[in-house]
């Protein structure tokens, strides 16, 4: 699994794609929090980069709904 994703990536998945790459990296994130939370990640960074990630794949979801 991939840490990050570009715009350019993901605009070019189908919906069902969109949808499977979405439940992938908000247990991607779910599992670094919690990670995290244990002990320290090496590089906290990763939160971020998953949640922007989530972000746009949720956006991108939502733009090819309307």
């Amino acid at each position: 699994m991939q840490g990050t994703m570009k715009q350019t990536e993901i605009k070019n998945f189908s919906k069902e794609d969109l949808q499977d790459k979405l439940i992938e990296f908000k247990k991607k994130l779910k599992d670094l929090k919690m990670t995290h939370v244990i002990s320290p990640l090496e590089n906290p960074l990763q939160i971020k980069a998953a949640r922007r990630v989530v972000a746009r794949l949720k956006t991108a979801l939502s733009n090819q709904e309307a």
